[in-house]
């Protein structure tokens, strides 16, 4: 029995180095999320400044998540370190695609390929609320742009057909996708067609007021005779 007592004691120290471990990697996961959102935010409303900043704090924490949990793999790919590294993901690569530059790949990020996929999946959504504060002030080439770029994420995600085990959920996420892009697709459609009847009406417009010209009252000839 004192050789059981002794096992238990070396297991007991197991457990807390793990639940330290795993308690630390939550506090690096929720303040890596926390970033992520923070750094979207700044890239919609164009301060620059602070989505780079955001960036940084949270590539800093992936890196430290990554090393903590490197003797634990288990705590490494569990879902909610997997979940904040997704984010992590989401953040870059939509700020690189908004402010049109070159697409972090895999080794830049560090992260597992399951993980980017689905990460580039979630970027969809955030290219759409783009894509309606535009339009809110009228059909712009960007849009489109932005939408060009949805359709090529689609792509890639569509040819990914491997069982959920292997992608993490993907398909719906590419479902999902897809349903963002067609009702974007109609948004810039609807913004466009209102862009083309409101030059149409102008020209009419126009047109209208130069055939009619100033009119004004006007005395014949013959009324000035007969005064």
């Amino acid at each position: 029995m004192e050789q059981l007592e002794t096992l238990a004691d070396q297991i007991r120290q197991q457990f807390d180095v793990r639940t330290a471990a795993r308690d630390q990697a939550l506090s690096q996961a929720r303040m890596l999320t926390r970033h992520c959102s923070q750094a979207i935010r700044a890239v919609h409303r164009d301060e620059i400044d602070s989505m780079n900043e955001q960036l940084a704090a949270a590539g800093q924490l992936a890196d430290s998540l990554r090393q903590s949990l490197a003797a634990h793999p288990d705590l490494y790919f569990a879902g909610y370190t997997q979940d904040a590294l997704k984010e992590f993901v989401e953040a870059n690569v939509t700020c690189a695609l908004i402010k049109n530059q070159p697409l972090p790949g895999l080794d830049k990020l560090s992260v597992e390929a399951n993980t980017y996929l689905n990460g580039l999946a979630e970027v969809v959504g955030e290219l759409r609320r783009r894509c309606l504060d535009i339009l809110r002030h009228g059909y712009s080439t960007e849009a489109e742009r932005l939408l060009t770029l949805m359709d090529d994420i689609y792509s890639v995600l569509v040819t990914m057909d491997y069982p959920d085990a292997i992608t993490n959920g993907l398909r719906r996420q590419t479902d999902i996708a897809r349903n963002i892009i067609e009702k974007t697709r109609g948004d810039i459609t609807f913004s466009l067609r209102g862009e083309h009847l409101e030059k149409a009406l102008a020209r009419m417009s126009h047109q209208i007021s130069g055939e009619s010209g100033p009119q004004g009252p006007t005395l014949s000839r013959a009324g000035m005779d007969e005064e």
